[in-house]
């Protein structure tokens, strides 16, 4: 999905001079067209969630209104599951251990995935601070699955996953979805959550599953309720 400069300043709330600076200063991702700038949707959610700037709504709103999939992140979850006590020395060792854990179609071949997992984490890391990452592939229709579904590990010992804010993983949420929008859509709602201080609350004290489930319910209540806000409010 190719963005214009207007595009993300209505994604990020803000200015078209705040894109151009965030291009030059804080080394926003980006592409030259024709001598015009265009953006990439999947290396702006990347971008964004690693230096806490919160995107738009709008791109899952419109993707539940087209009905293209259910993005719920309490039903992704609870078809994926949450595991706890995974074990590993490195990323590479925990992101063996999860792609073995995880609950896949048939038609999905792990070794095929964890590959794409490993080459994607040598791009740069996942991790989004907190103590979080979030493996995935940049093209999901690879190893798509029938319907939306997000698995959440805690490791028994916390790992390095090169994050800019230094904290060592200890949280790893994996998606799979059934097509690229659905992916982003997915991708973007979970990072809203994540921002969530009942959310992160949980997931630090290792919660159990209702707790977190229960946090999750909360957080994307809050979405409904600031898309009005994100839509009056200026850009900055």
């Amino acid at each position: 999905m190719k963005l214009s400069v207007k595009d993300v300043a209505r994604l990020f709330n803000i200015s078209e001079k705040t894109v151009y600076r965030w291009i030059q200063i804080d080394s926003l991702p980006y592409y030259r067209v024709g001598g015009q700038y265009r953006f990439n949707y999947s290396e702006l959610l990347e971008w964004s969630s690693t230096r806490g700037e919160t995107m738009s709504s709008e791109l899952f709103e419109g993707a539940v209104e087209s009905g293209e999939c259910d993005i719920s992140i309490e039903n992704a979850l609870t078809t994926g599951g949450i595991h706890y006590r995974i074990e590993g020395l490195d990323a590479e060792d925990i992101l063996t251990s999860v792609v073995s854990l995880m609950k896949l179609p048939e038609s999905i071949n792990r070794d095929l995935l964890l590959q794409f997992l490993i080459a994607r984490e040598k791009l740069g890391s996942t991790a989004i601070g907190n103590g979080i990452a979030i493996p995935h592939v940049r093209n999901p229709v690879v190893v798509h699955s029938e319907k939306p579904q997000i698995s959440l590990f805690f490791l028994e010992s916390s790992v390095d996953f090169g994050a800019l804010d230094g904290e060592p993983v200890s949280k790893v949420f994996l998606i799979l979805s059934p097509n690229i929008r659905c992916h982003l859509a997915l991708l973007a709602r979970l990072m809203f959550v994540l921002k969530d201080d009942g959310v992160l609350k949980a997931l630090k004290g290792i919660s159990s599953r209702n707790d977190i489930l229960s946090a999750i319910r909360r957080a994307e209540a809050g979405i409904a309720e600031r898309a009005p806000a994100e839509r009056q409010g200026g850009a900055r």
